[in-house]
């Protein structure tokens, strides 16, 4: 264990990984993770065995499981949202919509009825970015075009009702977009405004606190729900800490809080001394 800036307790989870970015709770009791080269990792659950099951050939971003233990992966380097089995059969579950392929396919999050919702970054200082939604099956269609400034990590609400996305430029960011009863995306408010930062993953706690992992410092925040914002973590020599970017509360009792470093070779956990909300596990057939 060490002691960082603020007194949070943070570890070394697994190494041995390639620049991870992606990372998630998978219900058969493993924690995943993606790699820079198209690498899926599955580890166990006291990180000391990393294994690499399968391989798109492209650059690996954020996951997300379904109930049967499949894995929607967006890949930026091929520009698409790749499904990959437990048995690691890789194959293309979208590429976008008609006529508006993906370009920077960064995140995606399930909601309760099976809809796929992933942040397409677009070019970096372009606000050219917009967020999609996946049917059950692989219909796809641009869900949101007003967040526009580099959306990157996305997760659901509590109760289900929004997105909470983080939004890595002018200005740096965690919104929220409600998600209307008849699936469309409705009102955006500002969660917190986070200057001088690179946001990149969020992910809440059963208790409604809001968990954003910077790329820029090397930093984690939370965000209370009366919007009292405090540093989780901060490392300043960039090394138990190395650009954070995807979090992710895992476990049984998902109280193991994992970020990957994009900038070294391992996954760092925190003691932040909370269990995560579920995510949804949607049974996709």
């Amino acid at each position: 264990m060490a002691l960082l800036d603020n007194d949070t307790q943070v570890s070394t989870f697994a190494e041995g990984l390639d620049h991870a970015e992606g990372i998630a709770w998978g219900l058969d009791g493993y924690v995943y993770a993606g790699g820079e080269a198209g690498q899926l990792y599955r580890i166990s659950l006291d990180g000391e065995s990393v294994t690499e099951f399968a391989n798109t050939g492209g650059f690996v971003l954020g996951i997300a499981l379904d109930a049967m233990n499949n894995i929607y992966a967006c890949d930026v380097g091929n520009r698409v949202v790749h499904k990959i089995t437990p048995g690691g059969v890789v194959s293309v579950y979208s590429t976008g919509a008609p006529g508006e392929p993906f370009r920077t396919p960064n995140y995606p999050a399930f909601d309760g009825e099976g809809n796929l919702y992933v942040c397409d970054s677009g070019d970096w200082k372009a606000d050219d970015g917009k967020i999609y939604r996946i049917r059950p099956g692989g219909e796809t269609k641009v869900w949101e075009r007003r967040l526009r400034e580099f959306p990157n990590g996305v997760c659901l609400g509590p109760g289900g009702g929004y997105l909470a996305v983080a939004m890595s430029l002018n200005p740096p960011r965690v919104a929220r977009v409600n998600i209307e009863a008849d699936g469309g995306a409705g009102e955006i408010a500002i969660l917190v405004e986070l200057p001088s930062t690179v946001p990149d993953g969020v992910a809440y706690d059963e208790a409604g606190n809001l968990y954003v992992a910077c790329y820029r410092p090397d930093r984690i925040y939370r965000l209370s729900p009366s919007g009292e914002l405090n540093v989780l973590a901060d490392d300043c020599e960039g090394t138990a800490i190395a650009c954070p970017t995807n979090v992710a509360f895992c476990g049984r009792e998902l109280d193991a809080l994992l970020a990957p470093n994009l900038g070294r070779w391992h996954i760092t956990r925190y003691e932040a001394g909370a269990r995560g909300l579920p995510l949804q596990y949607p049974h996709l057939g």
